[in-house]
């Protein structure tokens, strides 16, 4: 029974881990919306001229900063969090928890490299559907993390 708890305890997230993954988070949700809010105004205000609005460019200096915390934060739960619970969602009980990690881990390498494509390498014509998938997984992210956080009951809290 001590194996099973200190595995257990190993697993979870340290406070610094959870809020430093849930601001970093937010803060690259809400930027990369924000920015695509922005950028899009046009298209849902009629008016509009086709100017850039000022804040874009800031949304997306707070957006590429953010993503570079957040490859942090991946990094630190790539090199614990993630090996322990792949030995942990052997268990029925946390199965449902590889999956989702799984899922996690692959939107996290495909909004890296999307992302990384974006700023560097895509051509002006590739643009918008690299832009938009890029979008999509991030909000994808966002759901999955919270698929992925375990539910506690209400006896066991």
């Amino acid at each position: 029974m001590m194996r099973a708890a200190t595995a257990h305890s190993g697993h979870r997230l340290t406070p610094w881990h959870r809020w430093g993954v849930l601001l970093v988070g937010a803060v690259l949700l809400l930027s990369g919306l924000g920015w695509l809010a922005l950028h899009y105004r046009a298209v849902l205000v009629a008016g509009i001229d086709d100017l850039p609005h000022p804040l874009e460019a800031w949304a997306l200096r707070l957006h590429g900063l953010a993503a570079v915390f957040g490859l942090f934060m991946f990094g630190v739960l790539a090199a614990a969090h993630v090996p322990q619970g792949w030995r942990l969602s052997r268990r029925p009980r946390w199965a449902h928890q590889r999956s989702s990690g799984l899922l996690l881990c692959g939107l996290a390498a495909l909004l890296a490299a999307s992302g990384y494509g974006l700023y560097y390498f895509a051509p002006e014509w590739f643009r918008p559907t690299l832009g938009w998938s890029h979008a999509a997984a991030g909000v994808a992210m966002a759901a999955a993390l919270a698929w992925h956080h375990p539910r506690r009951s209400a006896a066991r809290r």
